[in-house]
């Protein structure tokens, strides 16, 4: 039977042309199945070139606008640090406290600058910067009425340090959120804007605090209603304008749509599986990871009010006079901007964090001589236009740094840089919260001369820094496993 089939002229051996042996008998080259992995890999959502869902390709004119917003929600949290200072000698009266009491309104607010940026980083980068941001601030909005309507001091202490909790999150995060917009090319020129209003935002909220609280129809607590109604409005601003920016999230919501519209179940991205959790907020976003300024301002009120008897609200024009050196700092940080342009250009498009340094050097210089002239020529027996001019040149050298060290870190940590950020914030509230507390005490007894020598001797040391940085730091870099 086995013989006529042979034989049989219709017959044809069947081939299975799904057999490796078979296929490798004739010749054929074996098809190499991709591992599973690499099929995975294929899958994974990425934005497309041009792509505009991609904040990167927004409009110019509408990142100008965005980065208004996230402006003001930056200058929302670092105004009410400051605003309430000039009510503190009403505070011990109304409330019965002695004047160290009635500073740690200051000194509880900036604590809670510490504590709150590595809650707001985590939130930031797994559900994104708007998360991070917004609901926190109208947080903040509501701790400032808590403060305002506060019976006992008790009560102002309480809302005012989970105030400054609250209020950390903007600071923390919108210079991350401008790293998500803009390249490192172009994004310096907003990251000037930003630290405009960080930095800017403690000088004038002296201002604003001193006009409240001398009008006999206001008085200390209008400081923090209108810090709130500050606050609202930015964050109805924001709720209503304000898109989502970071590029995870985006593209995490980008695998769900897709899936959804195809049907496609193997679309995906790994940022589907970033949850919040105790562990990862220690390890992950804590681990990513000094502020003479606080200290400096206390100097103001000691020198233009106790010294040489200006009135509460004459008393603390001067600090327009560290506002104006604010605000000159944009010289040097926008002049900047063609030379880290170039180093860019010259890396390939990518970020160059060494370029961010050489204007810290003008600004610590300028931070130096400042604090020295400002304490040399405070006694009454100078003009007070010496000290106020002084005062100039702290605000340019501080913003400068600031600035450059907002754009050193983004540059560095990319996606990561809310954690970056957010350390460098608790870093510098920690130091700073009990600055306040020890201004008036070390300035009583040393005298405003020495007091503020010896605050530029302490900057004089940090000097050498950006140098040390410009050496090192590509060295450094290459030893984390979190910088971009």
């Amino acid at each position: 039977m086995a013989d006529i089939e042979k034989t049989n002229s219709n017959y044809r051996p069947r081939i299975d042309i799904a057999s490796p042996m078979i296929l490798s008998k004739l010749g054929h080259e074996l098809p190499r199945s991709k591992p599973e992995s690499d099929n995975k890999k294929s899958w994974v959502v990425k934005f497309d070139e041009g792509d505009p869902d991609n904040p990167k390709n927004f409009k110019t004119s509408y990142k100008v606008f965005l980065t208004f917003q996230m402006s003001m929600l930056a200058l929302s949290g670092s105004l009410g640090s400051s605003i309430v200072s000039p009510g503190q000698s009403k505070i011990e009266s109304q409330l019965n406290v002695g004047a160290e009491v009635a500073t740690l309104t200051l000194s509880l607010f900036v604590l809670g600058w510490a504590f709150g940026p590595m809650i707001w980083a985590s939130i930031s980068e797994t559900y994104g910067r708007k998360w991070g941001m917004l609901p926190a601030v109208f947080a903040y909005g509501l701790f400032s009425i808590g403060s305002a309507t506060s019976k006992n001091i008790a009560s102002v202490l309480v809302t005012r340090f989970l105030g400054g909790i609250f209020a950390s999150a903007p600071i923390s995060n919108v210079p991350a959120a401008l790293g998500d917009m803009f390249t490192p090319r172009t994004r310096g020129t907003a990251m000037t804007f930003v630290s405009l209003c960080i930095v800017g935002g403690p000088t004038i909220g002296p201002i604003i605090g001193a006009a409240l609280t001398v009008n006999s129809h206001l008085r200390w607590r209008w400081t923090e209603y209108l810090d709130a109604i500050f606050v609202f409005s930015i964050f109805a601003l924001a709720l209503l304008a304000l898109p989502e920016t970071y590029a995870p999230v985006l593209l995490k919501r980008k695998a769900e749509r897709l899936r959804n519209q195809t049907g496609e179940q193997r679309y995906w991205h790994p940022h589907e599986k970033e949850r919040i959790n105790l562990n990862n907020i220690l390890t992950k976003h804590l681990s990513r990871p000094i502020r003479l300024v606080y200290f400096t301002l206390e100097a103001f009120p000691i020198v233009f009010n106790d010294q040489r008897g200006y009135s509460l609200l004459v008393s603390t024009l001067p600090f327009l006079g560290v506002f104006v050196g604010v605000c000159s700092a944009l010289v040097v940080n926008l002049g900047n901007q063609p030379r880290y342009a170039q180093a860019v250009e010259k890396n390939n498009g990518k970020p160059v964090p060494e370029a961010r340094l050489p204007p810290m050097i003008i600004g610590g210089v300028f931070l130096v001589g400042g604090l020295f002239w400002f304490g040399w020529t405070a006694n009454p027996k100078y003009s007070w236009a010496l000290p106020v001019v002084a005062g100039g040149f702290i605000g340019a050298g501080f913003n400068i740094v600031f600035q450059q060290c907002l754009n050193f870190l983004v540059d560095m940590y990319g996606v990561f840089a809310a954690s970056a950020v957010s350390a460098n914030t608790m870093l510098r509230s920690l130091i700073a919260c009990g600055l306040p507390l020890a201004a008036r005490p070390m300035f009583d007894n040393l005298g405003v001369g020495p007091g503020c020598s010896l605050l530029g001797g302490i900057a004089v040391l940090a000097l050498p820094v950006p140098l040390l940085l410009l050496k090192y730091a590509p060295s450094l870099r290459r030893r984390s496993r979190f910088v971009s």
